[in-house]
């Protein structure tokens, strides 16, 4: 298909949960407390601000994470994670486009390709530029704060039944992704097309 083609969706589809993405985490980072962060050995506390809003009780909370790693928190507060995971999302932009034009996103597949954008480029927006938001550390070089750039993950789950364990914390462009991975996978298992036997 036409990479032009996927124009329409990304800006019916991508750019709406872009915004929302963005509105939800600006939101958080300016009404919770700072999560504690250390840099060059020295702690920075911030206390300004609240640390959780109760939505359901013991289900749903709104709380506010720095993920410096990838969905549900792997590789978070490894040295590496910050480079390797600012690099990764650029690669992925790159991809998309290239995979829509080789046919892989047909049928349901097809509403997985702007929501992929849109979670790849949410969570790359953070990383670029949270790191220059935060609180503490003025120090920090340029090339400093972008590599303590994090995604602001805010949504918090309780999994009932399992004692009191929370699942990872995520936010909009990490269910995005989710969602396109999902659709991704059920697209897999739709049947091919017969070819057409010529009449007599």
């Amino acid at each position: 298909m036409n990479p032009i083609k996927l124009l329409p969706l990304f800006l019916k589809i991508s750019l709406p949960l872009i915004l929302l993405d963005q509105i939800s985490k600006w939101w958080i980072v300016l009404t919770f407390n700072q999560p504690d962060i250390i840099v060059k050995g020295e702690r920075f506390v911030d206390t300004q601000g609240i640390q959780q809003i109760t939505v359901v009780e013991d289900f749903f909370n709104i709380i506010r994470v720095h993920n410096q790693g990838v969905a549900f928190g792997f590789g978070n507060g490894s040295a590496w994670a910050p480079v390797v995971f600012l690099f990764v999302p650029l690669i992925a932009l790159f991809l998309v486009p290239l995979l829509w034009k080789k046919n892989i996103f047909e049928g349901v597949a097809k509403w997985s390709a702007p929501l992929l954008l849109a979670g790849i480029i949410g969570n790359l927006i953070d990383r670029l530029f949270q790191g220059f938001w935060l609180r503490g550390p003025e120090q920090l070089s340029f090339f400093e704060r972008l590599g303590h750039g994090y995604v602001v993950d805010f949504l918090d789950i309780q999994v009932p039944f399992t004692n009191g364990y929370h699942w990872p914390s995520f936010n909009v462009a990490d269910s995005c992704i989710c969602i396109a991975a999902t659709l991704l996978f059920l697209s897999a298992f739709k049947p091919e097309k017969k070819p057409e036997q010529p009449e007599n």
